[in-house]
């Protein structure tokens, strides 16, 4: 991919929104032995932000492309 920034925001974009919708981020870090950290991180308050972030990122690598 030419764009590193367009990867970055669509493979972001992808697992936060899998991790929203799906249990996948309990398994992911239950399988690390990281569940103490998932009461944190396991909320809307989080999820949702990263997620936004992402999508802002593939829409300013977009626009940039767009824009050359």
């Amino acid at each position: 991919m030419k764009n590193p920034l367009l990867g970055i925001g669509i493979t972001g974009s992808v697992l936060a929104a899998l991790c929203c919708l799906t249990p996948l981020l309990p398994w992911v870090l239950g399988g690390l032995g990281l569940t103490g950290v998932l009461g944190l991180v396991y909320r809307d308050a989080v999820l949702l932000p990263v997620l936004a972030f992402f999508l802002l990122l593939v829409g300013l690598a977009l626009w940039r492309k767009r824009r050359r």
